[in-house]
């Protein structure tokens, strides 16, 4: 009786953040028989007036200045509400959260959400979140130095006065070489983010992306077209959960031959790693 394979067995997938960062999706692709390469593309740092505004704004959420506190990560979860315990006391305070995993970090930090989109992205937040009245208190919105905009513009057009902080930023990582080396002959990489694309690319260049490219949602998809590669696979279901199936859709496209690649370079790169693998298979 033979004894089945994981999904993705003798598969090498590069996740471009640090454990730390993305525990949960190495751990399931590991779980799933896939060599994973750590490669820490990017990093989180302070805002660059060391959070003085953040701070500020903890201490106005504390005297009842805001009515909502909405967030769309898990970076931004950890720093805002690491700045309101920094002040002995949690003030009763709507929450809203971008997604499920963000809601997530928010609960493990006793922080439920109110308003969670099933989908992960501001769009729903924002067609989720109820319409201001005349007596409601402003929305904070602690977030990344650079975002797209679009969830604090679509709460100003449903009414709501909305006060943005940044909470960090995230600046390139520097990997190890060995992690670069590794990456470059890696079958698949998952994104999770447009600036994990941006960095990836300057670090490896075009030629050097592994050749089936997984993202996790439309925006990520986006840039890496813009970098003039081609997605293979986009989560469903724009979380890890999500993205882990695509990863899984994708490799499951070269054994029916349905592999999109994304340069012609890179279609023979994986051809000649699909030899390879053949050949070492029992």
């Amino acid at each position: 009786m033979s004894i089945a394979r994981p999904l993705l067995a003798g598969r090498s997938v590069v996740v471009t953040r640090t454990r730390a960062q993305a525990s949960s999706l190495v751990d399931r692709l590991a779980a799933l028989g896939a060599d994973v390469i750590e490669l820490p593309v990017i990093a989180i740092a302070d805002p660059v007036d060391g959070g003085s505004e953040l701070a500020a704004a903890a201490r106005r959420v504390a005297d009842g200045a805001y009515g909502w506190v909405v967030v769309s990560s898990v970076n931004a979860v950890a720093r805002f509400v690491d700045a309101l315990e920094a002040l002995d006391e949690i003030p009763p305070v709507r929450w809203a959260a971008v997604g499920p995993a963000t809601a997530s970090a928010l609960a493990e930090r006793g922080q439920p959400a109110a308003v969670v989109p099933t989908d992960a992205r501001a769009e729903a937040l924002v067609e989720t979140f109820p319409m201001a009245t005349p007596t409601s208190l402003p929305v904070l919105f602690p977030r990344a130095e650079t975002v797209r905009g679009t969830l604090a513009a679509g709460l100003r057009d449903k009414g709501w006065t909305v006060d943005e902080v940044v909470a960090y930023r995230t600046v390139g990582g520097t990997p190890p070489e060995d992690a670069m080396a590794k990456a470059r002959g890696a079958l698949a990489i998952a994104f999770s983010s447009s600036s994990t694309v941006a960095r990836t690319v300057e670090l490896l260049g075009t030629a050097g992306v592994p050749p089936v490219i997984v993202t996790i949602g439309p925006v990520t998809s986006v840039t890496v077209r813009q970098a003039g590669l081609t997605v293979s696979r986009e989560a469903t279901s724009h979380d890890v959960g999500g993205l882990v199936e695509a990863v899984v859709a994708a490799i499951a496209d070269l054994r029916t031959g349905e592999f999109r690649g994304t340069t012609e370079q890179q279609q023979q790169q994986q051809q000649q790693r699909q030899q390879q693998q053949r050949q070492q298979q029992p």
